[in-house]
């Protein structure tokens, strides 16, 4: 039988010298779920997705695939186990949008092979999925902000994984390109069978899209489950400090977050 639980964190430990950033964090994602973390800045967000993928090793605890710790991983084998879409997608040298896309066949290739048949069947897939196939030749730098992104997440996709890891990745997009690379990204979930998980400080967008939401409060889980459950008005007070309520958007169906200001400029401050 399949374990409905693809990636498991078990009392997961992580410092930076003697600084606590990470205090026992336990976490079991599903396989097919859009799961949100979210916490201010500082909280450990962004410490704990480079755990998930073993950019760093933690002090204490474990992470599992399909119930495999990860410490006995080759990086090779995670990255064909998951993917991940990074903070900034700013690519300095001038690689055309079809080189970006083919480097997440690279855990697939043996040394000086170059990419298979099955390689350019998955890389043109992936651009088309997207909606970037027409911009393949195109040099990464001269595409703007949401075009980058776009090939970042072909990228991830190209690298045919279970899980994808994304850090803030609507940071440094204008408000439309943050609900088109959502909502790509939830239909690339489901027409690809991936589990993604998504690390972010904005409340309302994240909120939108996903099925269940960790809260990081203080380096530990704080509240976990569905958006309804978890961001109630006294936890988000609590954590962002900001007065704010979930409720159900009439039009679309999905949750959205009311923002109302700071618990500070309304005499609620702590």
């Amino acid at each position: 039988m399949v374990n409905d639980e693809i990636l498991e964190i078990d009392s997961l430990v992580y410092m930076y010298g003697d600084m606590t950033v990470l205090d026992a964090i336990s976490l079991s994602v599903r396989r097919g779920e859009i799961l949100g973390i979210l916490g201010p800045n500082g909280c450990g967000k962004t410490t704990l997705l480079k755990n998930l993928n073993r950019n760093l090793s933690p002090h204490g605890g474990c992470v599992m695939i399909d119930g495999s710790d990860i410490e006995g991983m080759s990086k090779k084998e995670i990255a064909k186990k998951m993917s991940a879409v990074p903070q900034t997608n700013e690519i300095k040298f001038a690689f055309t949008v079809r080189e970006i896309v083919g480097m997440g066949r690279m855990p697939f290739q043996e040394s000086l092979r170059g990419a298979s048949s099955e390689d350019l069947r998955i890389i043109d897939k992936a651009m088309e999925q997207t909606g970037i196939l027409s911009m393949a030749d195109r040099h990464i730098n001269t595409m703007s902000g949401g075009e980058r992104q776009r090939a970042i997440i072909a990228r991830a996709v190209a690298q045919t994984p279970e899980i994808v890891l994304m850090d803030e990745p609507t940071l440094h997009l204008d408000i439309n390109m943050q609900f088109e690379v959502l909502d790509l990204m939830r239909k690339l979930a489901k027409e690809n069978d991936l589990t993604v998980v998504i690390v972010s400080h904005d409340l309302p967008m994240v909120t939108r899209y996903c099925d269940r939401i960790m809260l990081i409060h203080n380096h530990r889980v704080f509240a976990m489950g569905p958006p309804e459950d978890v961001l109630t008005e006294e936890n988000m007070r609590l954590v962002f400090n900001v007065d704010a309520e979930l409720e159900k958007d009439a039009r679309t169906g999905k949750n959205t977050v009311r923002l109302f200001g700071s618990c500070k400029e309304h005499g609620s401050g702590i």
